[in-house]
């Protein structure tokens, strides 16, 4: 079967030979020849164009690929350099920026060492005056010449003192012990004391042996001897704290009047009550054309406010020069108290040791 199958198929190639098989004459012979000759010559030229082209097709194609490549690479390359002018921008506007605050603070910096110079040359001319200010302190005529002055001047200033002391002595009330004066004060007052009179520093001190009484109010049965009295005890203490002031050299903020027994104390302030709302809008004005009140350390007529306000007032004066020496105030009613501690801290030894 398989050898049937093979004689059949080249029967069948044969059959196609034979019909593909051109009869040429023998005079037509050299002609188809050489036709044929010049058809395989072209043949053959046509395949070497054919190769060249397809070289040639072949570079291009490459040369092609080799400018594609290059123009991403320069699509890159440009996207690169706008990105790195855009950060060179950047710089450049920071640089500026930094380039302006280094020439402020350039400025800023030159001024503070012109003024560090300056604050040098001063510097140097404080420190050179210490110094000559320091030779002189322990000179002959330094501090310790200025302390001498100052214990010669304290010393004077306690012979003064001392002085007015003996004028004026401020001492406990000769037959009572304090004690006992307080205990009678308490039983005047308790039973009912028609007078109005209250005498201050619990009635246990004197001043020139006179003792100082405020009166609340004047009655029918009032001593105008007891009156006239603390009058003059008030005058006495007026007197003692003007020459303190004087010695001390302190302007007192309530200057006082002298006239004995009809002295007088100024107040400044335009007005012992309280201001009302339309002396608000104006006190600065009434303030500095104000003039001084002057309130009577004595009792005059019915009226004994206004005495009462000026004893609070010299009290007043006395706690100024109590604080002036460093002592110790002992409350706004105790006038002869005060008085008393003052004198004995101006005449104690402390006093010239400070």
């Amino acid at each position: 079967m398989e050898s049937k199958k093979v004689a059949l198929l080249c029967e069948e190639i044969q059959n196609k030979k034979d019909k593909n098989v051109k009869l040429i004459q023998w005079e037509d012979y050299e002609q188809e020849l050489a036709r044929l000759c010049s058809l395989t010559s072209a043949l053959n030229e046509a395949k070497q164009k054919k190769q060249l082209v397809q070289q040639k097709l072949q570079s291009l194609i490459q040369v092609e690929a080799e400018s594609l490549s290059c123009l991403n690479e320069l699509d890159e390359m440009k996207e690169k350099l706008d990105s790195r002018k855009l950060v060179m921008g950047n710089m450049s506007m920071h640089s500026k920026v930094v380039k302006e605050k280094v020439k402020k603070q350039e400025e800023q910096l030159s001024s503070d060492i012109r003024s560090l110079l300056v604050a040098g040359t001063s510097l140097s001319a404080a420190s050179k005056r210490l110094q000559d200010a320091s030779r002189s302190l322990a000179g002959e005529r330094g501090y310790g010449h200025l302390r001498t002055l100052q214990r010669v001047l304290r010393t004077r200033q306690q012979y003064m003192v001392s002085q007015v002391q003996l004028l004026y002595p401020v001492r406990v009330a000769v037959g009572q012990s304090p004690e006992q004066e307080l205990e009678s004060f308490n039983n005047s007052f308790n039973s009912g004391n028609t007078d109005g009179s209250k005498p201050l520093d619990q009635g246990s001190l004197t001043i020139a042996g006179l003792h100082l009484t405020v009166f609340t109010k004047m009655s029918f049965f009032t001593v105008k001897k007891e009156v006239q009295r603390s009058a003059t005890a008030l005058g006495y203490v007026a007197h003692v704290v003007t020459l303190m002031a004087s010695y001390l050299q302190v302007p007192l903020r309530y200057p006082l009047r002298l006239g004995g027994s009809r002295s007088y104390i100024r107040d400044y302030a335009p007005s012992i009550e309280p201001p009302s709302s339309s002396d608000l809008t104006s006190s600065s004005s009434v303030c500095a054309n104000s003039r001084p009140v002057e309130f009577p350390l004595f009792l005059d007529g019915q009226d004994s406010t206004r005495a009462a306000y000026a004893v609070f007032l010299l009290n007043k004066d006395i706690e100024q020069l109590l604080n002036y020496i460093g002592g110790r105030s002992l409350g706004p009613r105790h006038v002869l108290a005060n008085l008393k501690e003052l004198l004995r801290t101006l005449l104690s030894p402390e006093y010239i040791d400070t």
